[in-house]
């Protein structure tokens, strides 16, 4: 049995793991893909305080090597369901059997929505990117395109429409989500514009770089926008099935917790990241989720006075 047990790998995860590995408890952290979380599919990091430019893998091997250095074990492996029992011990059900912890931080993230289209994957880092406010400094003085309807959508472009030369913003329907005054000021912008009824259906590419962008019109004609970039912002699909009856999700999954990372619901059990309901999403979020999480439940000792 481990003292504390961290489910997710990425930034939010292994600084938890950091912390409270350093303040002598037993942790495990279970990770089913990839050390380091979506930041490792990151070519460059620019915006994380201390680091410079940095790679996104380098920095996922170095926040893993930190907290294995303050005595944190790194499980490959993937949890698919857990339990708390009536002894107030979580029984977590891995790929490799059962594992028990007297307390949980949940850090599994949420994954962006993608296109679906084929190449996507291939181009991301080399034209597409799912962040503008990580990724757009990178398209200084290009034309790039956003696809999404919503406020994350209106507010991208807004935000890339400061440093690129031109920004598309295409939605598929004639009406958006996005709050009025988003739209209102989207629309006062010079260097953006509008494509609605509009969808992506083939993303072009020249020697593995994103070029341009095949639209087809439900009403009209198709055309072909040539960018540099394309931001998807389509949503985010967090990774919360485990926590269905331990924790309170909302209509899109996210979990609801409140300011100290505790599951009200469930004594013991802690959120961290992107896979609960928070204004911003980054990096240095992540961390300071993990942070107050792992500090939390420290100062608490878990409310049951086992850890």
């Amino acid at each position: 049995m481990t003292d504390i047990a961290v489910i997710g790998g990425g930034p939010a995860g292994l600084t938890a793991a950091l912390y409270a590995a350093r303040t002598g408890k037993t942790v495990t952290v279970y990770e089913r893909e990839c050390i380091g979380g979506q930041i490792t599919r990151a070519p460059q990091v620019e915006n994380y305080p201390g680091t410079g430019r940095v790679s996104g893998l380098q920095l996922g091997d170095s926040m893993a090597a930190q907290a294995e250095a303050a005595g944190a074990v790194i499980s490959l492996t993937d949890v698919q369901k857990m339990v708390k029992e009536t002894s107030g011990i979580f029984r977590l059900d891995t790929d490799d059997g059962e594992c028990y912890a007297k307390a949980v931080i949940y850090a599994c993230g949420a994954r962006p929505k993608t296109l679906g289209l084929p190449g996507e994957a291939e181009l991301i880092g080399h034209g597409i990117s799912y962040c503008a406010l990580c990724d757009g400094s990178f398209f200084k003085e290009q034309d790039v395109a956003v696809v999404g309807g919503g406020n994350s959508a209106f507010d991208d472009a807004l935000l890339l429409s400061e440093r690129c030369h031109h920004v598309t913003l295409i939605h598929r329907r004639s009406s958006f989500r996005a709050e009025q005054i988003l739209v209102e000021r989207v629309k006062q912008r010079n260097n953006i514009s509008l494509l609605i009824d509009m969808t992506v259906s083939e993303l072009i590419q020249k020697n593995g770089q994103l070029t341009g962008l095949a639209l087809k019109s439900k009403i009209g004609k198709d055309e072909t926008l040539p960018v540099s970039g394309l931001f998807v912002a389509l949503g985010g699909l967090p990774d919360t099935q485990v926590l269905v009856g331990l924790a309170t999700l909302d209509e899109n999954g996210y979990v609801i917790s409140d300011e100290k990372m505790a599951v009200s619901e469930t004594p013991g059990l802690f959120v961290a990241g992107d896979c609960r309901i928070k204004r911003v999403c980054q990096l240095t979020t992540a961390v300071s989720d993990g942070t107050i999480a792992a500090s939390i439940l420290k100062s608490t000792n878990n409310g049951t006075n086992q850890i």
